[in-house]
């Protein structure tokens, strides 16, 4: 779909579709869009019956533990919780069009990305004093947060980060991970030294996921948003593309890679290293014909341009909001119930490997036995932030229009600096 919307435009059409995929992103400097509800209380009053939105009913994986906790509450408010669901391409635009026309209210599962465009339509009630005293990280509280309201409680936070397999690391003689670019680069280079056709880093290289380019040109230094102003273009992100050709041609990254093809080459033991959040472990572990492939998976930080830089992570996880409206009360106490209650959000992590978002159970001794995720979290999602171009009801436009530069460079057909320049010029067209 090619059609452009302003901000403006926001307040009165659904979410995009782009390439089958429901996008929306948020609304930049969006105070006037926070949330319908003013309080945030979860009710004194007699519970109610309300409904609960997610895609996770329409997983095979998911839909069986996420039912559970549903009857869980159910039964233990005396209430009937209804459960509409859909495929997550096209979760958002159906959840958008019913809260946009006033047909849907109670809870609801969120993508991080989509938080401050769904508040944008001013529905959401203000979860703040369900969030007080909970527990919460404040790590996990930011991603639920839009102009300087807590729009939804966090229900697993994590992030994009670089997990690795340490079996071939060693092999190559890598015991640290690299903390900088030219070590990494190095440690690369080593890694494909170590012949039989191996990928050292299946990093996104095709267009359908080369976004992930976005977090390398932050890590040379380019903030990607600069107010008003689209930075990409600039020296930084120019560098970034450049290094990632250079990777490409010397055969470190492959082509056509995106991240289901990264996690195959990863079970296959074909990489050292992808992009993933946690929650793709399971996945890879089941499908690979390694069974020992669990204990040798790890994390690391992003590599940073100089020594002492903060490693740049982009967020990942899921939220739950709550539209306002009827049965909104009893929603608010199902989400902070989901998100924060110590049994249930242990329960959830044992069946699904999602990390919580309260210190307490991430504290645990069942979080910490699994080193998998309490590595990641302490190495990856302790720097996670929300990527900039989510700010605005276009980014997945922006995305794509960056990605198709990126590749054109890649395979020979841009330069560095003119794709980067094109792209920051699209961006720029799409925030107006």
């Amino acid at each position: 779909m090619t059609t452009q919307i302003s901000r403006r435009d926001m307040f009165r059409f659904t979410a995009l579709g782009l390439g089958g995929l429901a996008v929306v992103g948020s609304v930049a400097g969006c105070s006037t869009g926070g949330s319908g509800g003013s309080g945030g209380s979860g009710g004194s009053g007699k519970p109610t019956n309300f409904s609960f939105a997610s895609w996770g009913m329409s997983e095979e994986a998911t839909k069986p533990v996420l039912g559970a906790a549903v009857d869980t509450f159910a039964k233990k408010k005396g209430v009937k919780i209804k459960t509409p669901s859909y495929d997550y391409n096209d979760y958002l635009n159906q959840l958008t069009l019913q809260v946009r026309g006033g047909q849907f209210s109670g809870a609801a599962q969120l993508d991080v990305a989509w938080a401050s465009g769904l508040a944008a339509l001013g529905k959401l009630k203000d979860l703040s004093s369900l969030a007080s005293g909970r527990g919460y990280t404040d790590s996990a509280l930011k991603a639920g947060q839009v102009g300087g309201k807590q729009i939804g409680l966090p229900w697993t936070i994590a992030a994009i980060g670089l997990i690795t397999n340490t079996e071939i690391l060693q092999k190559a003689g890598i015991s640290t991970p690299a903390t900088t670019i030219d070590e990494f680069e190095d440690q690369l280079r080593s890694i494909k030294g170590l012949g039989g056709g191996m990928i050292p880093y299946a990093a996104s290289t095709k267009a359908a996921q080369l976004k992930d380019i976005l977090v390398w040109m932050q890590t040379f230094g380019s903030p990607l948003i600069d107010g008003d102003t689209c930075t990409i273009g600039d020296d930084a992100s120019v560098k970034a593309v450049t290094w990632y050709k250079k990777l490409f041609d010397d055969g470190l990254i492959a082509p056509d890679v995106d991240r289901a093809a990264a996690r195959t080459l990863f079970a296959q033991g074909k990489t050292a290293m992808y992009d993933d959040a946690p929650v793709g472990k399971a996945g890879v572990v089941s499908s690979s014909p390694d069974k020992d492939l669990a204990s040798k998976m790890s994390s690391m930080a992003r590599p940073v341009l100089a020594s002492g830089d903060t490693p740049v992570e982009v967020l990942w996880g899921h939220l739950v909001t709550v539209v306002d409206g009827q049965g909104a009360d009893t929603a608010g106490q199902f989400a902070q119930w989901l998100t924060s209650d110590e049994k249930q959000t242990l329960d959830y992590f044992a069946k699904l490997g999602l990390p919580p978002t309260t210190t307490e159970a991430l504290d645990s001794s069942q979080v910490a036995k699994d080193t998998f995720v309490s590595d990641f979290t302490k190495r990856v999602t302790v720097n996670a932030s929300a990527e900039p171009l989510w700010k605005f009801p276009q980014y997945g436009q922006m995305e794509t229009e960056i990605a198709n530069q990126v590749q054109a460079v890649l395979i020979g057909k841009a330069s560095a600096k003119d794709a980067m320049k094109e792209a920051g010029a699209a961006v720029q067209k799409l925030m107006s």
